[in-house]
């Protein structure tokens, strides 16, 4: 005659500390890939800036064109964060002697589930002496 199995008490618990493992480890691989998200944002706002402030030197004053090429390397970003100053302020195609774009304003939205959350960027800020400032015949400003 064979033995009977009885139930022991330790079934299920390998389930149950895999349960607790996968929860922090997912946990864990949600937060990684959430900071590299925001790093990658940060990093494109750098770059926007600096490509904003590279185009503001060699076109015209207050071209349109410099917002949108700031907008395709970031695409939730508005015309409203961004700002471009000339300097001397009362300046013409002429005799302006810097140009600097300020990014300022911006959050970046995690798309973590269930933890409704935004994370401001640090403003960012390019100064650049003048160029030539002339869009016409110019492919950067177009």
């Amino acid at each position: 005659m064979s033995a009977i199995r009885r139930p022991s008490r330790q079934a299920g618990v390998a389930a149950v500390e895999f349960a607790i493992v996968a929860a922090l480890l997912f946990t864990l691989l949600l937060g990684m890939i959430e900071m590299a998200r925001m790093l990658w944002t940060w990093n494109a706002a750098v770059e926007a800036t600096r490509r904003g402030a590279r185009m503001a030197v060699v076109c015209n004053l207050n071209e349109p064109n410099i917002k949108v090429r700031m907008q395709q390397m970031l695409p939730a970003l508005s015309a409203s964060n961004i700002t471009i100053t000339y300097l001397p302020a009362a300046c013409s195609d002429a005799n302006c002697q810097t140009v600097t774009v300020t990014l300022s304003g911006y959050t970046h939205q995690p798309i973590i589930p269930f933890v409704p959350m935004s994370v401001p960027i640090p403003s960012f800020s390019t100064s650049l002496p003048r160029e030539f400032m002339q869009s016409s015949g110019n492919s950067a400003c177009s």
